[in-house]
């Protein structure tokens, strides 16, 4: 059995929380915002879900501590370069990804495909729109930013419009769409709650303690895919 921090206790980290028992982390130790780190260097793993502007200084100390850790915070790749290379230096491994759900990790594939097999034909026009929650600060999603930037490396090299919304309590949906005078093709993943993300970071979480002397920084979709 395993000992589990929880950086960040919000909604996320509750959900987290009350799924880890199933995950084989029986120890768990909760850290909100404004808590020392400190308390997550026995952890075997930690989960670290917070905001954008805490997730950078979060993930250099607990590579500093030395801490295997999972990160689903997203809004911060800016620093990622940073952040890589203190866990490289640490040799200490980060699995890191701006969703954890398998499904939207499938829809990243499926973005990819359609915009390889579209991007030849220039009548079809492309757009992404995703919708939140209203206390969602990021937009568009790291979700949607991960899809473009999959269409992108496929080759789609034509505009793509996008638009986000922030509304209520929507646990987020991501749409990419293609669109000519003669067809519409739409690929839409909606998520019904928060559980999806918290049952794939606890895989990740329950992969890197499986992993005996694992280092190095990984997206969740090579632990998922190969």
């Amino acid at each position: 059995m395993k000992n589990l921090a929880l950086v960040g206790y919000g909604k996320m980290g509750r959900m987290i929380e009350s799924l880890a028992p199933s995950y084989g982390f029986t120890s768990i130790v909760k850290i909100d915002l404004n808590d020392s780190l400190a308390a997550a260097a026995e952890a075997d793993v930690a989960i670290e879900f917070t905001t954008p502007e805490a997730a950078p200084k979060n993930l250099l100390k607990l590579a500093e501590l030395l801490v295997p850790t999972v990160c689903g915070t997203t809004g911060w790749t800016h620093e990622f370069a940073a952040v890589k290379a203190a866990y490289t230096a640490a040799e200490t491994p980060l699995v890191w990804s701006p969703n954890f759900s398998i499904g939207v990790n499938i829809f990243f594939k499926l973005a990819e495909e359609s915009a390889r097999l579209m991007k030849n034909y220039e009548d079809y026009g492309a757009w992404a729109w995703e919708i939140h929650h209203s206390a969602k600060k990021d937009a568009p999603s790291g979700t949607m930013l991960k899809a473009l930037e999959r269409m992108k490396a496929a080759g789609f090299d034509r505009p793509i419009d996008v638009a986000s919304n922030r509304a209520g309590a929507i646990p987020g949906t991501h749409e990419i769409g293609f669109d000519s005078a003669a067809d519409t093709i739409t690929l839409r993943h909606t998520a019904r709650s928060r559980e999806g993300f918290a049952r794939g970071a606890l895989e990740a979480a329950r992969w890197i303690v499986n992993s005996e002397g694992k280092t190095g920084v990984y997206e969740f979709s090579e632990i998922l895919f190969g």
